[in-house]
């Protein structure tokens, strides 16, 4: 059905418009009291009519328009369809759809369009997602493989100060993930299993187990069988180390009897050959689904909503913050079902965040959100892009990690800089250790200390961070960015005639920003940059390389949709802090669940990300709140089975 039932829980809403603009300034008179605008009827009477007439002739066919067949949006279930739903609601109301050569809506029209869509959102009911089992990510499988073994592995490369090399067998040679529908790499679901991958995961395994079982360093296999290794290996000390061996590798219990099933494998073997029948064991349990996946072994009743088993809340968890497999803490808590206590995961998020495999955070989460790796690509000079590209990981790390307010993501009287950055921060940069290059080196990579903001008022949160402008270099790519990444603000692609902006005319020494007004004269592309440009154009005293232009006479003011000015980026600042705080908290709230859920939010998980968002506001909310909230969460610690998941179907499965 497109639309939940007439009985579900009411709740009140604030539906969000991807253009920023609030729905009670935009369209006067909307609001979410009239139910009845949530009905099938309604829809069908009212709604369906009023988008096929405005959207029909574009959207339909065999080749619609922006890939949006509205026939086949019609034909499914509101969790499919809502993104779709959502963003034609924000165009017709935002004025931006249809197109000015087609009919256009009437005030009334777009009312009525935007008024059912937030009455459906108003009636539905919190419900955790479907759990779908998804592949390890590359980082996560390199993480896991680390922490069954005790060891990394790592291919031999020459080191050197200026340049950058991978260690990581498992990073160099398994494909890169893309992002899936969250935009987070960690969301697997749509990632097959190729060909190319399989053998790798051999390759890995193969070279894992011979350093194991035939590597100079005995200490990680003495680990696991808590002895010293005889050789070969004895019964007893091979029975020990498949039973922590399997038990590591599908983060739970081993299933009744799978252990002695594979040691009847191995003592049918000869004495000499024994260790290569302990080979082929481990080899089977690494290459298993139950190890490359997640969610295959979870336990409950299928088609229902439940609390997730506890060993799939340990999940859940560590590979929420260190994108890891559980460590023994987290084990033992699960084996005595102490974890589904709400107090307990609390204990556990604070221990977890303290310890340094909590950097995941920074390197996974933090740098796919605010797409960090760009910076890579802003200079040659290694050390130099090393610098730039710490300072924002650090800086987030330290939010991450020492309880620090959401809103110092904006504004932050601390930053991280090092000698490669020092000049950026004037005499705060005297905070310092005094730097001594090391003798025959001419440039090399120093790590970052943290300094606070007492003189370099014009620095301060991750928004005019040298590194951040460098990569978004101009003001439309630094609208767009901030737009995107820190507002939660989706924009349409630009039209395909959008064209550069034009020089001055001859005679006449515009500035930009002057020769820009003409370049958006057109009203489709004016819809769009009135709510890029007042962003980018802040920060128009930063130069290319994020450098501060403090002499120049540069027009840095703007007005936002919502009404909201500002002279400078000191002002915008305390816009985004005050008036769009809101958004600002939503977006994080938003970015921060999905990639811990490891997948797109929908629908059904708007009543969470609504009351997240009202607490972190209510209380000025840190991230060590935000991390506890989300892992105490219903969308976090329940479920519902598909059939093809449960555990007590798979009872085949090693």
């Amino acid at each position: 059905m497109l639309f939940p039932p007439a009985s579900a829980p009411r709740r009140t809403t604030s539906f969000r418009l991807p253009s920023l603009i609030l729905l009670t300034v935009l369209i006067p008179g909307a609001c979410a009291d009239d139910r009845s605008a949530a009905q099938p009827e309604h829809f069908a009477a009212e709604v369906r009519p009023l988008i096929t007439r405005l959207c029909a002739d574009c959207h339909s066919g065999d080749t619609p328009n922006g890939a949006v067949d509205l026939e086949r949006v019609f034909s499914v279930n509101l969790e499919q369809s809502f993104d779709t739903w959502e963003a034609v609601a924000a165009q017709i109301a935002a004025g931006t759809m249809p197109p000015d050569d087609m009919p256009q809506p009437t005030a009334a029209e777009k009312q009525q369009v935007v008024h059912w869509l937030e009455n459906i959102i108003a009636s539905t009911a919190a419900r955790p997602g479907i759990l779908r089992p998804r592949r390890l990510a590359v980082n996560e499988y390199r993480n896991t493989l680390r922490s069954v073994f005790g060891f990394e592995l790592e291919v031999n490369i020459m080191k050197a100060e200026q340049t950058i090399s991978e260690p990581s067998m498992v990073v160099k040679l398994m494909p890169t993930d893309p992002p899936g529908r969250s935009g987070f790499k960690n969301d697997t679901h749509s990632n097959p299993l190729s060909v190319v991958a399989w053998d790798q995961y051999s390759y890995i395994a193969d070279a894992a187990i011979e350093r194991l079982l035939n590597g100079h360093d005995v200490q990680p296999l003495a680990s696991l069988i808590g002895d010293s290794p005889d050789t070969p290996l004895s019964p007893e000390q091979s029975r020990t180390l498949l039973r922590r061996f399997l038990r590591r590798a599908n983060r739970r219990p081993s299933p009744p009897g799978r252990v002695e099933t594979a040691m009847q494998r191995v003592l049918a073997a000869p004495a000499d050959d024994r260790t290569d029948a302990v080979a082929a064991e481990l080899k089977t349990i690494l290459m298993s689904p139950t190890f490359l996946y997640r969610g295959l072994l979870a336990t409950g009743t299928r088609g229902q909503q439940q609390p997730v088993d506890s060993y799939e809340l340990a999940e859940r968890l560590s590979y929420f913050l260190w994108a890891d497999m559980p460590d023994d803490r987290l084990m033992e808590l699960a084996d005595s079902d102490q974890l589904q206590d709400a107090t307990v995961i609390g204990e556990q998020i604070d221990r977890m965040l303290s310890s340094p495999r909590a950097r995941s955070l920074t390197d996974d989460f933090a740098t796919q959100w605010l797409t960090l790796t760009e910076i890579e690509h802003v200079t040659d000079n290694v050390p130099k892009m090393v610098a730039l590209k710490s300072q924002p990981e650090d800086f987030m790390h330290y939010l991450f990690t020492e309880d620090r307010p959401l809103t110092e993501l904006i504004d932050s009287e601390v930053a991280f800089t090092s000698p490669h950055t020092a000049k950026i921060y004037g005499r705060d940069a005297a905070q310092l250790p005094r730097y001594r290059k090391q003798k025959g080196i001419e440039v090399e990579i120093v790590a970052n200390h943290r300094i606070d903001l007492e003189h370099t008022t014009e620095r301060g949160g991750i928004l005019t961070m040298p590194g951040i402008l460098a990569m978004n270099r101009g003001p439309i790519i630094r609208g767009t960015w901030m737009l995107e990444r820190i507002l939660g603000d989706e924009l349409p692609e630009p039209p395909a005639n959008v064209g550069q902006v034009p020089p001055s005319p001859a005679g006449q020494q515009l500035s930009f920003r002057e020769r820009f007004e003409q370049h958006r004269s057109n009203k489709t592309c004016a819809v769009c940059h009135d709510r890029i440009d007042p962003l980018g154009f802040a920060l128009a005293r930063f130069d290319q390389n994020g450098g501060f232009r403090s002499g120049e006479n540069v027009d840095t003011s703007g007005r936002l949709p919502t009404g909201e000015t500002f002279q400078d980026m000191t002002e915008l600042k305390s816009v985004l802090l005050t008036s769009r705080r809101e958004t600002v908290v939503r977006n994080i709230v938003e970015r921060t669940m999905s990639y811990a859920l490891c997948r797109k939010l929908t629908i059904y998980d708007r009543p969470v990300t609504d009351e997240l968002t009202a607490r972190m506001l209510e209380t000025d909310g840190t991230w060590r709140d935000l991390f506890v909230a989300i892992g105490c969460s219903l969308p976090f610690r329940e479920t519902i089975l598909s059939d093809s998941i449960v555990a007590d179907q798979r009872k085949d499965v090693p």
